[in-house]
């Protein structure tokens, strides 16, 4: 009580606001998406998100090298597959030569300790763009879950360290625990995405991967609404995490990351399990935008915003920010 109590004596300089601060980011947090693609010596600029890039395994190893030595010590991959080899069963997912299963062994051969995250979903696999396969106009469930549980374990064989389904599909944690471990695979892990909401802040990861739903000669859903959450709610996501947990979930995510951080807060409340965080890829393009434009001071609002992810209850944050922010940090 006023004026026993003033509030501002432990605000007065910025030693004692560091020995008082509850919420502290390092390194440690974070986890890094990287985007792969074929060839040697291919680093293909994603317009829509500056400062990252697609690149060939090489060069992606020395990346990774980089990671490690700031301290940041997880990735999540994705790959560009090409066109070719995409159709409806996602059969090349689980192709043990495929580019996803080369990535994996290439980057722990390379940095043994790099915790390895790669994406569990259909997407960039399905001619139609979606992460399932299409059966009489939608997204088939079951038959997904079995796909992606072979896609899983082959990551499992190549050495991944987590699997991380991002598709939303029914009881996929379930089945992929049990396909895990059947395989003898008992100590990967899962990292579920498991409140992922159908949100317009994915645009430039699609633009990366070449992901977005696509116009077909059968009817396929025009967007991912039948399976990502409507962003309207916030007990459905509840929900989703603890179902996650209690099928085997090692880790629960909440996708897109900053205007979600009322649902992070929650979840964390209502689980016994880490916390993850995707800082999506529109969140990161608004403030590379906005600041290319002098409107925002970039370093400024990019630590911001990652301690305000923290802050909310994230245990782990991945972010296309993790490698400018580590430098940050560590100075």
């Amino acid at each position: 009580m006023f004026p026993l109590h003033r509030n501002r004596r432990l605000r007065t300089n910025g030693s004692i606001r560091s020995l008082v601060r509850e919420t502290i980011v390092t390194p440690n947090d974070f986890m890094f998406p990287m985007f792969i693609a074929e060839g040697t010596n291919v680093e293909i600029a994603i317009p829509s998100m500056p400062g990252i890039y697609r690149r060939s395994l090489d060069l992606t190893v020395k990346e990774v090298k980089e990671l490690w030595n700031l301290g940041i010590k997880a990735v999540n991959i994705y790959v560009k597959v090409d066109d070719r080899l995409k159709d409806n069963t996602g059969k090349e997912a689980w192709n043990p030569d495929g580019l996803m299963q080369r990535a994996i062994r290439s980057i722990k051969h390379a940095v043994p300790g790099m915790i390895v995250m790669p994406d569990v979903a259909l997407d960039p696999y399905s001619i139609y763009g979606h992460d399932g396969i299409i059966k009489n106009g939608d997204v088939a469930n079951d038959e997904t879950v079995d796909a992606l549980v072979r896609m899983a374990v082959s990551h499992a064989e190549a050495g991944a360290d987590f699997a991380a389904p991002s598709d939303m599909m029914d009881g996929r944690v379930l089945r992929l625990r049990q396909g895990l471990d059947s395989a003898g695979f008992q100590n990967v892990g899962i990292m579920s995405y498991s409140a992922k909401y159908a949100s317009a802040f994915y645009g430039p990861f699609r633009d990366a991967l070449d992901s977005a739903p696509k116009d077909a000669e059968i009817e396929v859903p025009k967007d991912k609404k039948t399976y990502q959450m409507d962003y309207a709610n916030r007990i459905e996501a509840i929900k989703e995490a603890v179902q996650d947990v209690e099928e085997g979930a090692d880790i629960v995510m909440v996708k897109p990351g900053i205007a979600y951080l009322d649902i992070v807060r929650e979840v964390k409340n209502a689980v016994n399990v880490p916390v993850s965080v995707f800082h999506v890829s529109g969140e990161y393009a608004m403030i590379k935008a906005a600041s290319e434009r002098g409107w925002l001071d970039h370093d400024r609002v990019m630590i911001e915003q990652l301690y305000c992810i923290k802050r909310a209850g994230a245990d782990l944050i991945s972010t296309y920010f993790a490698k400018e922010a580590a430098i940050l940090l560590n100075k």
